[in-house]
């Protein structure tokens, strides 16, 4: 008898204990909220990083720039650490001349939208041959050198609109870009230009990384607007098409750059809660989305957490990442050095998908690691976050895995729907960027921070 009062009476304790952690976890993240909300300092942060600053493309004069106001923000917040990093990275720059137009049957020329794909290499001048087009990656790979040798391949393929999740749509039409001038060099291509990764139809081109293997000549690669895209495939249907493309693309050799990284020191000094996004951007727009949002929505995480005073269980360090879109030195030389100095990276986040309403966080870790991130999702029922799950972290944070490799990596999930209308393309500016649902992403970056380091994994 006994012992079923003492059973009795320890889980009452216990409950009364939960009960009151969930109490005191409500109330924390409430002043999270207010705190981004009423007193936000994330919108005019970004302001000044796109309007000041703008674009930021790794080696370039203008992510230096941002390196420097970076480390000043972070010192102005009072954070108790601020350093730079130092890596090297790539060094590519679009030149100055960026032109194409075609020639049909009609004899009136027609310009294109275009953008050079990110590493690509020059025309050397204009170049102009027929153009062929193909309406997916499959069937470039399966194309005959005699339908391909000596002509500039299209490969038109278009973004799957019927996917709910717009980053699927993406992945499946990546490799397009990423591949698209390996394999039509391999055909004996001269040059090779695709359809934009976007879905609505406009005159914006977007640009993105792409490689090249030793194993095939370099050839240029380009991007064009999805409009173009569509009148180019028309006039082809009506007869052979002459494309003229001039590319202006210059590579130098790697140059020095930073990580900029700023902590919250824990009681567990030594346990590294990593949390952040990428500092660079491609050089067409101002970056706000991809990735200023990013780096905005975990500054202020930080500067919240600290203007509540809160005492953090685990070191919290946010960086901010240089060269994520074109060869993620910054993410690859950040998990080496960590694992050099012997520390315990315990968890670590990344935002990459833009400044829209937030939906929730997903991870790339254990069952285990799962069911822990499920559990604060009723914390988030009131903020309209509903996403919870399995999912990825992010390319800054991936590396990680390499050295530590049972660690959570959280990605946080934002509404999908609008971010390919304007991802690598000139319309990725601050003016795109709603205020209020770039504050709620701050908040939920902040209120998630604080429960992974004061929820531990049982």
């Amino acid at each position: 008898m006994k012992l079923l009062l003492s059973i009795l009476l320890m889980s009452q304790l216990s409950f009364a204990q939960t009960a009151n952690n969930v109490i005191q976890d409500s109330n924390f993240i409430r002043n999270v909220y207010d705190e981004a909300l009423i007193r936000g300092k994330a919108y005019e942060d970004l302001r000044e990083l796109c309007k000041n600053i703008g674009h930021r493309l790794s080696g370039s004069a203008e992510a230096a720039m941002a390196i420097k106001w970076s480390e000043a923000k972070m010192l102005s917040y009072g954070f108790d650490k601020v350093y730079l990093q130092p890596i090297k990275v790539p060094h590519w720059e679009r030149g100055n001349t960026e032109s194409a137009w075609y020639q049909s049957k009609s004899g009136i020329p027609q310009k294109l939208h275009i953008l050079a794909l990110g590493g690509s290499i020059a025309t050397n001048g204009l170049i102009h041959k027929e153009v062929i087009e193909f309406k997916s990656f499959e069937a470039l790979k399966t194309a005959s050198r005699n339908a391909v040798e000596g002509k500039i391949v299209f490969i038109n393929q278009v973004m799957d609109a019927s996917e709910i999740q717009t980053f699927k749509a993406y992945g499946g039409c990546y490799p397009i870009r990423g591949e698209g001038a390996i394999e039509a060099s391999k055909l004996g291509a001269i040059a090779v230009i695709i359809r934009s990764l976007a879905i609505p139809e406009d005159h914006f081109p977007h640009t993105g990384s792409m490689k090249y293997d030793s194993k095939t000549a370099k050839i240029p690669a380009a991007a064009i607007s999805t409009s173009d895209a569509q009148e180019l495939s028309r006039a082809i249907e009506q007869g052979p098409v002459e494309l003229y493309i001039e590319l202006d693309c210059r590579v130098f050799p790697n140059a020095d750059s930073y990580n900029v990284i700023a902590e919250m020191t824990g009681e567990k000094s030594n346990e590294i809660i990593t949390f952040g996004g990428h500092l660079d951007s491609w050089d067409t727009g101002e970056g706000a989305h991809d990735d200023g949002a990013g780096v905005i929505h975990c500054l202020e995480a930080l500067r919240i957490l600290k203007s509540l005073n809160y005492k953090p269980k685990h070191t919290l360090r946010l960086v901010f990442f240089m060269n994520e879109e074109n060869g993620n030195m910054g993410g690859k030389t950040y998990a080496q050095w960590s694992k050099e100095k012997g520390e315990i990276q315990y968890a670590a986040l990344e935002s990459d998908r833009g400044g829209f309403t937030p939906r929730g966080f997903g991870v790339d870790g254990s069952a285990e690691q799962v069911n822990h991130l499920k559990s604060f999702e009723s914390l988030f029922s009131t903020y309209d976050l509903n996403q919870w799950g399995k999912g990825g972290g992010g390319v800054d944070i991936g590396p990680l895995k390499d050295y530590y490799p049972g660690i959570p990596l959280y990605g946080f999930i934002p509404d999908s729907q609008r971010y390919f209308d304007i991802h690598h393309a000139p319309s990725d500016v601050f003016e795109n960027v709603n205020k209020r649902e770039l504050e709620l992403g701050a908040a939920a970056i902040g209120s998630f921070i604080y429960l992974v380091d004061s929820r531990p994994i049982k």
